[in-house]
């Protein structure tokens, strides 16, 4: 029997930049992260992080290993992150946090490695766990130094902490305006805020350690070159043309009603647009997805030896997702036509952009139909996904929804004032502008009630800017 190979954590060596730059991020996250709304704190936490990562990384080899690529998925992670000091809406936030933490760990990766796109799109969470061992070790080490290092840092620490906390209060007692300046910055100093910050300390040390863990010993980067795949083509040929087959009657059957309107619809079909819309939407959805796994499977398994099998490749492929996008552009038609009957909504909207950007999708296939190289096409879905969404916080969904809703009411239409009014501060502006009184001022109260006080860390422009908006007096609100 073989013995077990020692683990990564035993074998790769710390460097001795790891410790006080992960040290440093998670201090500076502990102090500037708002857990519990979106704010400033987030892309300055981002910030520390990857200023902690290049720095390490720096420091603990001859050259840095970062491109352009790298530096590209860490500019789009800051960027959703930076959504957080410019939008109010907590859902739009956490997507944006969630795409933020994938581009992160793609910007530590680099290059395709040999593991699957999942791990790399989950490398940084995946790491920070792992480390953890590695971490344990090198502060073992580091605290058993014989030069008594460790015991030294300790000192300086508790001695500066000391010096501030005897001058900070004298001299916030000699100057009312250094106190108001203290005040704003420094928290109150509970328990719950202790805990906090233990808390994102803890995970944003780990964050960082787990980067430089994987940087330390990266894993195989993927081979460009992929050998082509032999094999007889009937097995994909047949159904791909019945599928084909199938997309082009449909489309043929339902061309007028595609581009004959809503009046067509009403006029031939005897259903409302509600009915008409929410009939197929789901099924044009279901219908994409499927399609999808179709194409990316055929990409990944079906010959391509000889050019015979190449032009087949890309004559069916391209022939089923240029009728793809036909569907997508119909099921974009149903769900605007429903929306029109019914009202916007934040999952109408949602759907509405995961479609265009499975629309997006079929056009990157289309692309990699040219060359048959599919290889860049999961990190191009990924980049292109975080973009809509960063596209989409840009806009302003709520407010988007909020003027659609505001101007369907002025065309004669209901206007659903309890869904405006369980929106975030992003609505504000609209609904002061175009709400008529004393409707306005009870929807702004609603959308007002849960604000608390910012701090700096969590200073948001949309809570901000709400917060200027001059009230109505207070009124019975139905």
């Amino acid at each position: 029997m073989r013995p077990l190979p020692p683990p990564k954590s035993a074998v790769v060596p710390l460097p001795p930049a790891v410790l006080p730059a992960a040290g440093l991020a998670g201090v500076a996250g502990a102090l500037v992260l708002p857990v519990d709304r979106p704010g400033i704190g987030w892309v300055l936490s981002g910030l520390a992080v990857a200023a902690g990562v290049v720095v390490a990384d720096r420091r603990s080899r001859a050259g840095s290993s970062f491109t352009w690529r790298n530096a590209a998925w860490a500019g789009l992670a800051l960027a959703l992150l930076g959504m957080g000091a410019v939008r109010a809406s907590g859902w739009l936030f956490v997507l944006c946090v969630l795409a933020a933490v994938v581009a992160g760990s793609l910007a530590v990766v680099g290059e395709r490695t040999v593991n699957s796109v999942l791990y790399d799109m989950l490398a940084l969470p995946v790491e920070a766990f792992l480390a953890l061992p590695w971490v344990g070790r090198g502060v073992g080490r580091f605290t058993g130094r014989r030069d008594g290092v460790a015991r030294r840092i300790a000192l300086a620490v508790l001695a500066a902490a000391a010096l501030v906390g005897v001058f900070v209060p004298l001299l916030a007692s000699a100057d009312a305006a250094f106190a108001a300046v203290v005040n704003a910055m420094v928290p109150d100093l509970s328990v719950a805020t202790l805990v906090r910050w233990c808390a994102v300390f803890a995970v944003v040390t780990s964050v960082v350690a787990g980067a430089c863990y994987f940087l330390a010993a990266p894993p195989r980067r993927a081979s460009g070159d992929r050998p082509h795949r032999t094999g007889y083509g009937l097995e994909w040929t047949v159904p791909l043309v019945v599928l084909i087959l199938v997309f082009g009657v449909f489309v043929g059957v339902r061309l007028v009603v595609l581009f004959g309107g809503t009046e067509y619809v009403l006029r031939t079909s005897n259903l409302t647009s509600a009915e008409y819309a929410r009939g197929g939407f789901w099924q044009l959805c279901a219908v994409t997805v499927l399609t999808l796994a179709i194409v990316a499977a055929a990409l990944r398994w079906a010959p391509d030896a000889t050019k015979a099998d190449r032009l087949r490749q890309r004559v069916l492929l391209g022939t089923l997702s240029a009728l793809s996008l036909v569907l997508v552009g119909s099921a974009l038609s149903r769900m605007w036509t429903y929306q029109e009957a019914y009202g916007f909504t934040v999952l109408r909207l949602l759907v509405e952009v995961c479609e265009l950007w499975f629309g997006g999708l079929f056009v990157l296939v289309l692309a990699a139909l040219v060359r048959l190289r599919s290889a860049w096409l999961p990190r191009a879905a990924v980049a292109t996904a975080a973009g809509a969404l960063l596209v989409l916080a840009v806009l302003d969904p709520e407010r988007l929804i909020a003027d659609a809703n505001l101007d369907r009411a002025a065309a004669g239409k209901p206007l659903d004032h309890r869904y405006l009014a369980g929106f975030s501060a992003d609505v504000v502006p609209v609904v002061s502008a175009r709400l008529p009184e004393p409707l306005r001022t009870c929807v702004l109260r609603q959308v007002l009630a849960d604000d608390p006080p910012d701090g700096w860390p969590a200073w948001n422009l949309s809570r901000s800017t709400a917060r200027d908006v001059t009230l109505g007096p207070p009124a019975a609100c139905g």
